[in-house]
Order: structure tokens, then sequence, then C-alpha cells
């Protein structure tokens, strides 16, 4: 499954790569997110790893990102792999007219089972909804300082 999603964040293009480049932020703007682990290679470089765990209540996830491109403020491309499924996400920053950032980050969901194509699926939107979410959560921490982590 493959989608892309369009932001506007009202701060300038340079601020905004600053906020997404470190992962200190993360807990800022991704619910859920209880730890990160550095695993390999330079934080935040090419083809470092990092160890994401998140807490859903009932359902504990834990991710591995591999930056797969760097080149802040215009570009950032992971990979992120857990249980039943891979998502490759390509984020693209651009200056707006305004001096504002237009974030682009485009998703693709590789099922690795059964369960998980069948959720791929039968419940897409579930997938869309939480992409929308975090960036409505990075928005709202980039323009405002509003940090879910606080809530």
């Amino acid at each position: 499954m493959k989608y892309t999603t369009e932001m506007i964040i009202k701060r300038p293009l340079v601020e905004v790569a600053k906020k997404m480049n470190s992962p200190e932020n993360m807990k800022h703007w991704q619910e859920g997110l209880v730890s990160t682990e550095h695993i390999s290679g330079t934080p935040g470089e090419f083809g470092a790893k990092m160890k994401l765990n998140y807490d859903f209540g009932k359902r504990k996830m834990e991710l591995i990102e591999t930056i797969t491109k760097q080149n802040f403020p215009k570009e950032f491309h992971a990979t992120y792999n857990t249980k039943g499924v891979r998502n490759i996400q390509q984020n693209y920053f651009e200056e707006t007219m305004e001096g504002h950032t237009k974030w682009i980050c485009k998703n693709e969901f590789q099922p690795t089972n059964f369960m998980m194509n069948a959720m791929l699926f039968l419940m897409p939107r579930a997938f869309k909804k939480q992409t929308k979410k975090y960036m409505t959560n990075f928005k709202n921490f980039a323009e405002n300082g509003t940090s879910i982590a606080n809530a």
C-alpha cells in the first residue's frame, strides 16, 4: 500500500529540519513512544539504525529505523521494520513563497506476514490516519511548541 500525505508547517524550512532531525524531540510528537536506542552507524546519518519502542496500552511495538537518505533540510528517508510489516518512508521538505515549510510524506507499507497483509487490505485508512496524526502532532510542536509528552 502506497500513499502520500502533505502538510504546511508555518515555520521556516531550516527550523523545521532542525526539530525533525532530533531524536530527543520525537517524544513531543510521536504518540506512544517510550524510548529510543541507537543501534549502529553515526546517529542521524545514512545507514544509522535506531530501535524505537512504543506502548499503545495493550499493544507494545518495537520498530527498527534505518536511515536510507539524510539530506536535511530538504529530505529524510528511512525504513521502519517491525513484526509483520516494513514501512518505507520518504520525507521531502520545501520552502513555500510565504517562508513556511511544505512537508510531503510518502509511505509504502509492505506486509511480511499474512495477518498484516489482511490488515493493510481491510484497514488502509487506519495507517493513513496514524500518519496524519503524527504529522499534525509535529506541526503543532514545530509551530507552537505543543508537546504530546505533556498531555
